[in-house]
């Protein structure tokens, strides 16, 4: 039963993950058709995390009114007509819409399976079910690079999309058919309630601790993993495309290893009362280090590899808060507590994104093509400062409670 539960959701997941770093291995593809700038290229693949982060705070009350079941598969409909839109677009806008449409139709792949969960996998086992999902979501990376890739040289990225829009439907099919309805159950609150019940959440001192540096390591991550890592590698690196896809493989791999162990490890740290706030936390901290890496040129494929696969690894930190945090409010709020984290998230990566792109146009472009090393330094310190207010903000925060310092 819980294969039956877990395989359908672990699979949305997967294309969720898949079209969230898509754009860094067709980046080249965009910019030579559509002549697109850099900041361009920010904007088009952020509206991806804008479209996500606005749909968190419905999404958590449409989870506990409708049941994950019906949320996702309903959800992933826009997904299948986004990413065929974005395959006939042949402008700027329609690409935007068409992105869009993708991140608002994922939206629902991680807190309906998680809310799902909840209801049908034992409680010793929510940490190690939950790092499995995200792992799913660490196989459609690796899809997302070397496979897409090869793919593209096949029938072109718009084709690629038209795969894509296939998918999704399939899929949303697929968790409709396959997934009990034991959830689906309608809310006894009011939807008045539930949205004042949000107030409870943003009001916590605990969650403004937290949340800041949270946000900041996760923006720095979606903005580099899922497009700026594949400039960085043609333009810093000095690969070529055939070697920046297979780099990107290998950064997909180690988030993958990074959310299988973080589950493991979660779930083996639980019977020792030690919580998966704690592991989180010095994960998004260590997760600064390869990033500071990165402001150096280095061209040996091996050591950016090491650099890569480090903040890879490093970076799926941040998914562990989300268990971790729930716990720390009532049962009733873990939905929403979840989804405010999650917006938040978003609508910072969202700008992260964007941002890493303007500040890399404020330097020309490279003679040979590309953008210029010093924009690639400049953005980058842009995301360790941010985090490293973060990082201050956690420690020197006026108002801690006691017991509920997560270190």
């Amino acid at each position: 039963m819980i294969a039956r539960i877990f395989l359908p959701f672990a699979i949305g997941y997967f294309l969720s993950f898949l079209l969230r770093v898509v754009n860094a291995v067709i980046a080249p593809d965009l910019v030579s058709e559509l002549s697109l700038s850099a900041a361009d290229l920010g904007l088009l693949t952020s509206a991806f995390f804008i479209a996500f982060a606005l749909t968190q705070l419905p999404l958590g009350l449409l989870l506990d009114r409708y049941g994950p079941r019906k949320v996702e598969s309903a959800f992933l409909l826009f997904t299948a007509v986004g990413a065929l839109l974005f395959s006939w677009a042949e402008s700027f806008s329609l690409l935007i819409l068409g992105r869009a449409l993708i991140g608002f139709g994922v939206s629902a792949c991680m807190m309906a399976a998680f809310k799902a969960y909840v209801s049908w996998v034992p409680k010793e086992r929510l940490a190690l079910i939950n790092g499995c999902h995200l792992a799913a979501g660490g196989l459609g990376a690796i899809a997302g690079t070397a496979p897409v890739e090869l793919l593209a040289d096949l029938m072109g990225w718009r084709g690629v999309f038209v795969v894509l829009a296939v998918m999704s439907l399939c899929i949303s099919v697929l968790i409709y058919i396959v997934i009990p309805r034991r959830d689906e159950i309608p809310a006894s609150e009011s939807v008045a309630k539930q949205v004042k019940d949000y107030g409870l959440v943003f009001k916590s001192p605990f969650f403004w601790r937290i949340t800041p540096f949270t946000v900041m390591s996760q923006a720095a991550f979606f903005s580099l993993q899922a497009l700026w890592s594949g400039p960085w590698l043609r333009d810093v690196a000095g690969f070529d495309r055939d070697i920046v896809a297979w780099g990107l493989t290998l950064i997909a791999i180690s988030v993958f290893v990074g959310f299988l162990i973080g589950g493991i490890v979660t779930d083996w740290l639980r019977r020792h009362n030690i919580s998966s706030i704690t592991i989180g936390f010095y994960g998004m901290l260590l997760c600064m280090i390869p990033q500071a890496l990165l402001l150096f040129e280095i061209n040996s494929f091996l050591t950016v590899s090491i650099v890569w696969m480090a903040f890879g690894l490093l970076g799926t930190g941040g998914y562990l808060i989300y268990p971790g945090f729930s716990q720390f409010f009532p049962s009733y709020l873990a939905g929403r507590v979840n989804t405010a984290l999650n917006s938040l998230v978003f609508v910072v990566a969202f700008v992260g994104q964007w941002a890493v792109g303007a500040v890399i146009e404020l330097w020309p472009e490279q003679a040979a093509g590309g953008y210029a090393v010093e924009g690639y330094q400049a953005g980058i310190i842009m995301l360790i400062v941010a985090q490293s207010i973060g990082v201050g903000w956690y420690y020197f925060f006026p108002m801690m409670i006691k017991g509920q310092s997560p270190t």
